[in-house]
């Protein structure tokens, strides 16, 4: 959640640090906790890279995969579901 709230903070704000984005990125792709990560922190996580206009891919891909895999797509409420999309 600390790691969704920060990069959101920054996008919100129109902050764009792309070392920033980078590492929280990384450290996303290299964990294996992201079943930690609720609905709303994925939507926001996602959000905030798009938003903040920092293209990852592997982080989008690793998301995208965690929701299909398993199968949490009926957890996202409509706001959560839109943000991701």
């Amino acid at each position: 959640q600390n790691l969704a709230n920060t990069v959101w903070a920054f996008a919100t704000a129109g902050i764009n640090h792309p070392k920033l984005f980078e590492k929280v990125a990384n450290h996303i792709v290299e964990s294996d906790r992201l079943d930690r990560f609720d609905p709303q922190n994925l939507a926001n996580t996602v959000w905030a890279f798009a938003t903040a206009g920092i293209n990852h891919p592997k982080l989008f891909e690793k998301v995208a995969n965690h929701i299909v895999e398993s199968d949490r797509l009926d957890r996202f409420d409509p706001q959560n579901l839109a943000n991701t999309v």
